[in-house]
C-alpha cells in the first residue's frame, strides 16, 4: 500500500494572493451574466482556483460575498461620479446625474446588486456611499447651506436618476445618450425652492 500526504495538495489547494478580492472580481464578473440567485460560492471558488471550502475563510456565506460586492459596486460609482464631478466645473451637479445613469447601463447587475445589498442609514442612503456623499454635498452648496433643503434636494435628485436609470434598465425609456443629457440638465433643475 502505498500512502500520500495530501497536506502539500491542501496548502497548495488553499493558497491565493488575495483570495477575498479575487472571489469579489470573480463575483462583479458573474453577477453582469448571471441572476444573483444562480451565483455560487462553489461556482466562483472553482472560477479563481480554490477549493469551495477556502472562500468560506473569507465570506461565511453567499450573502456575505454579495455585500461586498455590492460595496465594491458602490466605490466603483462614487469613484466614476467623482471624476465626473471634477471634470464639470459648474455642472457638477447634473454631470453625477448623468454619471450615476451611465454606470447603471453599463454594469446594470453591479447596478441592482448594489440597491439590494448595501446597508441603509436611518437617513435613506446606503452606508458608505460616496456617491449619496456627494449628493448631498452638491445639494448643500445650491440650497445655500440650508440643510432641510440639501436634504430635500439630494433626495430629490437621487430619486430622478435613479428611476432614470431604472427606465431605461427595464427597456420603458430608451438607453440614449441625449435623453440623459436632457433629463440631466442643471440649468432649470435643482434651484432652492421653499
Amino acid at each position: 500500500m502505498i500512502t500520500v500526504s495530501t497536506s502539500n495538495l491542501e496548502q497548495r489547494a488553499y493558497h491565493h494572493g488575495d483570495l477575498r478580492s479575487a472571489l469579489v472580481a470573480a463575483g462583479l464578473r458573474a453577477v453582469e451574466s448571471t441572476d444573483i440567485a444562480d451565483i455560487s460560492l462553489r461556482g466562483l471558488a472553482r472560477e479563481v482556483g480554490v477549493s469551495a471550502t477556502a472562500v468560506y475563510r473569507h465570506f461565511p456565506d453567499k450573502r456575505a460575498l454579495l455585500e461586498a460586492m455590492a460595496q465594491e459596486g458602490l466605490a466603483q460609482l462614487g469613484q466614476l461620479q467623482q471624476q465626473a464631478a471634477l471634470t464639470a466645473g459648474g455642472q457638477a451637479f447634473s454631470a453625477t446625474g448623468a454619471a450615476y445613469v451611465r454606470f447603471a447601463l453599463a454594469n446594470p447587475g453591479l447596478f441592482r446588486l448594489v440597491f439590494t445589498h448595501c446597508e441603509v442609514r436611518t437617513g435613506g442612503f446606503p452606508e458608505g456611499n460616496l456617491a449619496a456623499a456627494m449628493l448631498l454635498e452638491n445639494a448643500d452648496r445650491i440650497a445655500g447651506g440650508d440643510e432641510e433643503a440639501a436634504r430635500r434636494i439630494a433626495v430629490q435628485a437621487w430619486a430622478l436618476v435613479h428611476g432614470l436609470a431604472m427606465l431605461m434598465l427595464d427597456g420603458q425609456l430608451p438607453a440614449d445618450e441625449a435623453l440623459i443629457d436632457q433629463v440631466m440638465d442643471g440649468r432649470s433643475m435643482w434651484q432652492a425652492r421653499s
